[in-house]
Parts: C-alpha cells; structure tokens; sequence
C-alpha cells in the first residue's frame, strides 16, 4: 500500500470474496488510519449488514456482489450468494445513511443491466465479460473453428489461484491440487476495440436514462421505479 500511495494512486482497493470478515474490517481500518487522505474501496458484500461494517471501519466506497459474474461459480460451490439488483438496492439504502457510494460489481451483460445497477442505487459498475474480448483486454487471441476469440477467466479459477488469487478466496494452502475453485476459464468472442464497446454502452445507458426521465445519474439513483414481473 505504501509504494501505491507514494506513486499517486486514486485509490486503494481491498478486494476479497467475503468482505464482511474480521481481516478485510481490520485491514480497511488500519489502511485509513494510515492514509486518511487515500480513497479506500473495500468488499465484495452482498448485505446492507455488511456495507455498514465496512463503512463504519473507515472504507469511502464498498463494492458490492457475492457470486453474479458470468464466469463465477461461488453460488453453486459454496450456495452462498445475493441476487445483484437485490443486494445492490439493500447496500444502497445503507450507504446513503452514511453519505458514501457503492459499487455494483458483477452479473453485467447488457447496457440495460448497467441502467438497472444504477436505478437500484450503485454509483459506478465493475464489468468484466463486457470488456473481456476487447483488443485492450489481457489474454490471449486464440482462433478457433474460424471465429477469433480471447481467453477469459475468473479470479476464482484455478488458473487464477495458481498464479496469486487464492488469498482472495481465503485458500492459503499453495497446493493446487487442495484449491476450491470459485470460477472457472474459458474462451470469450473478440469484440474489437475497447472505444467501440463503451460508446455503444454508453448509448444505452443514455438511452435508459431518456426513457425514465432522469436529467443525470443522481435523479436515476432516487427516482427510477421497479415493477415486479411474473410469468408471461
């Protein structure tokens, strides 16, 4: 954290798949208390309990989803999870007691899903399937029966886990063969260049935002509705 700082990050992040625990509490106070000027991002929850406990232990920001992403397997593994517009509106209603921001990471595969995010109350999304297959995405550009893909994996995969992401799941053990996976590898379609893909995301957020009426992202946080839908 201290090279971070010294090098002029924007902000420091504390990022593991169980944020309401002791050790991320204790790692969020003890990062403030040191650098009380430094944005500190704390999570992943998936609870207004939780996103309290990390604002109260100093974090500015906490992020926000418990298994969703597309390629995370958290929910079948460990049956543990919170479905995201549900998780993200329960830590919003928390956060705007305490005047700080959320964001919702994961579950992301349409502009229209990023609308939803930040109806439900997120301040800013986390993507990753949507961006995987750009040109500026790590990863390798594989050819494959004759369409051009690039690989893709998760932080819980074991590929990952190899290659640092285990403490990020709470697996110590440097044993592969004794990792849990949490998510999984595989292979995503090339896109193109990153431009391209945020200006047509861009366009359906705007979009969204015209056909509910909001002036700016703080009138779709407070004013955007949800209707329940059954089966049609």
């Amino acid at each position: 954290a201290e090279k971070l700082v010294e090098a002029g990050v924007d902000a420091l992040v504390i990022d593991t798949a169980h944020g309401h625990s002791q050790g991320v509490i204790d790692q969020v106070k003890h990062i403030k208390a040191k650098y009380p000027e430094v944005t500190v991002i704390a999570g992943n929850v998936a609870t207004g309990e939780a996103t309290k406990a990390l604002f109260e232990a100093g974090a500015d920001v906490v992020k926000v989803g418990i298994g969703p992403g597309s390629i995370c397997t958290t929910r079948i593994v460990a049956g543990v999870g919170v479905p995201q517009i549900t998780a993200v509106y329960d830590c919003a209603t928390e956060a705007r007691k305490h005047g700080k921001a959320i964001i919702a990471d994961g579950g992301i595969k349409y502009s229209g899903d990023v609308v939803k995010a930040l109806a439900a109350g997120g301040h800013a999304v986390m993507l990753g399937s949507l961006l995987a297959g750009t040109e500026e995405s790590p990863g390798e550009t594989e050819i494959f029966q004759g369409r051009q893909y690039k690989t893709y994996r998760g932080m819980g995969s074991l590929g990952a886990m190899e290659s640092g992401s285990n403490d990020r799941y709470f697996q110590e053990d440097k044993t592969p063969k004794k990792y849990v996976p949490e998510g999984i590898e595989g292979r995503i379609a090339y896109k193109g260049l990153l431009q391209d893909n945020i200006y047509q995301l861009m366009g359906g957020v705007r979009s969204g935002m015209g056909y509910t009426g909001s002036h700016n992202l703080k009138e779709l946080r407070e004013e955007a509705m949800f209707t329940r839908m059954g089966p049609a």
